[in-house]
């Protein structure tokens, strides 16, 4: 395995013994996996939902089954919310069951010598699973590699280092709010009763739907006919429905369509997502609406971008 950047220490895991070596390395940093059969994700724009999915799909698609043989864990620890000895310990020797999504984060499900357990990787702004063949060189801000005791090589690069390694005993992580695919009319319904906050900003809290960013926001509200900036309590059941079934339309045909590829996404298989080509109103500003020909507005919400049509959404 060839390493870029400088690492100062990195934690490795080898055998059964699960004994745990220091060393020291200073190599030049290298260019990542260049076969576009093994690039996941690199994106400035965090990934979301339907992205995360394509993502965990491909990865359990392609190493569900496998096992975890060697673990190396770089000297970045910020992006570790588990200490990088015991990510090591509980990845190593660990049969890899799943791969899948729990609202943003992808969850692997281990069958580890200490028995069940689960490694959350949250990919934040630049995180990226690569599958590479070992003599692929390492790209730099690589932090944490898995060798598959088939010898393949599971990496995550972040060279922003907003996304997040995790690994917790048993298989009971949970996202904070409603998964929205599956989301019932009366439980949506509740999510936005006394919300005095913009429509587009309860869309975005992840402790009521976890998931839903941005782009898709954008698009099931233009969908429903609703503007962002609504009161989430004064919008009519009605329309929350209409809501309800316009988010779960947008996941679906994202996640069909391998997601949106914004700047550098592509999915486990290098492959690019698709769903861009189908936004009504998200980065269109001044273009006609594709209904009514009205101009696409702009506003921000909380610091964040909304896209709408003035005509259409009310």
């Amino acid at each position: 395995m060839s390493l870029g950047g400088v690492y100062n220490k990195f934690y490795r895991v080898r055998g059964r013994d699960q004994s745990i070596t220091v060393a020291t390395l200073n190599r030049p940093c290298m260019d990542g996996c260049i076969s576009a059969a093994h690039r996941v994700v690199y994106t400035a724009i965090m990934p979301e939902l339907p992205e995360v999915e394509t993502i965990a799909r491909g990865l359990h698609k392609r190493l569900a089954g496998a096992r975890i043989a060697e673990v190396w864990i770089g000297n970045k620890t910020n992006l570790l919310k588990s200490p990088a000895r015991q990510i090591a310990r509980v990845l190593t020797g660990a049969r890899i069951a799943a791969f899948r999504r729990v609202g943003k984060h992808i969850v692997c499900d281990l069958d580890s010598a200490e028995g069940p357990a689960q490694w959350i990787i949250h990919l934040g702004m630049t995180g990226r699973c690569l599958i590479c063949e070992p003599a692929h060189p390492t790209a730099p801000h690589t932090h944490l590699v898995a060798t598959l005791a088939s010898h393949v090589e599971l990496r995550f690069v972040d060279p922003r280092r907003f996304g997040k390694l995790q690994v917790i005993k048993g298989h009971q992580f949970q996202a904070p709010g409603q998964e929205p695919t599956t989301v019932d009319e009366e439980a949506f319904v509740r999510l936005f009763k006394g919300r005095n906050t913009p429509i587009k900003s309860a869309l975005l809290n992840q402790s009521l739907l976890s998931g839903v960013g941005n782009i898709y926001a954008d698009e099931s509200l233009f969908r429903a006919g609703i503007r962002p900036r609504r009161k989430a309590l004064r919008i009519p059941r009605a329309e929350l429905l209409a809501l309800r079934v316009a988010v779960q339309q947008v996941l679906a045909e994202a996640i069909a369509a391998g997601g949106s590829s914004i700047n550098d996404y592509v999915d486990a298989s290098g492959d690019e997502g698709f769903f861009q080509l189908q936004h009504r109103v998200y980065q269109r500003t001044a273009e006609p609406c594709l209904v009514c020909g009205t101009p696409i507005a702009r506003t921000v919400i909380a610091g964040r971008s909304s896209h709408y049509c003035p005509r259409c959404q009310k």
